[in-house]
């Protein structure tokens, strides 16, 4: 069966709470429970992780090699700042889509920079929570999976 992750990292343990306005009232647990779902009326197990600390996401993305297929990759703010996360996806060669809740183009011109896109399959960004589905089905198509 195909395995993907649903890896979060920094502030996205406070989704619901954290900037409504920006990034909506659905929380990380109804994130992950719609992913769940979602994976599987697809066939697709999915897994999820969400971390603060950059080493903890860049074990995460060393770990899925040889356990996940792929891997919905929404790095919060080290998106902009992290090249050992960047490292990591190259290193472990993994099939990553990278995820925005908000569309950051049109937000403050640092979140225009990302480290994550040049080592990612794709991007989605500015879909709000629907944005994860969206990313899971881009994946799946990316591997093959019907």
């Amino acid at each position: 069966m195909t395995s993907i992750l649903i890896l979060n990292g920094p502030n996205l343990n406070l989704l619901g709470t954290r900037q409504p306005e920006i990034y909506g009232h659905t929380t990380l647990a109804d994130v992950e429970e719609m992913c769940r779902k979602h994976g599987k009326s697809r066939g697709i197990d999915i897994a999820c992780a969400q971390s603060n600390h950059e080493g903890a996401l860049v074990t995460a993305i060393q770990e899925a090699r040889g356990t996940h297929d792929g891997i919905v990759f929404n790095a919060g703010a080290y998106t902009h700042t992290s090249i050992a996360l960047m490292d990591a996806i190259k290193g472990a060669e993994a099939k990553v889509v990278e995820l925005h809740l908000s569309n950051v183009h049109a937000r403050e011109e640092f979140r225009h920079r990302s480290f994550i896109s040049p080592v990612a399959i794709g991007v989605i960004a500015g879909f709000g929570a629907q944005g994860y589905i969206l990313a899971i089905d881009a994946l799946a198509a990316h591997l093959g999976v019907a």
